[in-house]
């Protein structure tokens, strides 16, 4: 069986911009785009309502143009398993925050991840190899050398 996967706002967002003068933000954007085009037909990749509102606002930062953020995210949307940010999701949150120490939406992201049965969540902003709740690791792909079990 194949892992259920999440993947935060921060990977959609290297992926789509690409600046190739900073070489780093560059290698992030290739590393990236490799890494979900390996996702393109599965569908057991999740992201949250929350992860579609933070790329919106992230790429609209970026100067975006926003009918390409719009058709970006409809692209998304129809590629992946979108769910809902609930009441309870937000009650797991506060669980793990107090718990774990992350953030307020790091902590809503992987409550997400775990509401919806995810072992793997990639994300740049959190520890990554730490297991949360003894089922989910943290992956992030541009300081980690993937293996088949990550992808």
């Amino acid at each position: 069986m194949k892992d259920r996967t999440f993947i935060d706002t921060n990977i959609f967002v290297y992926a789509f911009l690409s600046n190739k003068e900073n070489r780093e933000e560059y290698d992030k954007h290739l590393k990236a785009k490799v890494l979900l085009e390996k996702f393109k037909c599965s569908d057991l990749v999740f992201i949250s309502t929350q992860v579609c509102n933070e790329y919106y606002s992230a790429l609209l930062k970026n100067k975006i143009v926003d009918d390409d953020i719009q058709n970006s995210i409809n692209r998304l949307i129809n590629t992946v398993q979108v769910v809902a940010i609930s009441k309870e999701t937000i009650i797991q949150c506060f669980e793990i925050r107090n718990r774990y120490g992350y953030s307020y939406w790091d902590s809503l992201i992987l409550s997400s991840t775990l509401e919806n049965h995810c072992t793997i969540v990639y994300s740049e902003d959190m520890q990554s190899g730490q297991i949360i709740q003894n089922t989910l690791c943290i992956v992030n792909p541009f300081t980690v050398a993937l293996s088949r079990r990550s992808v």
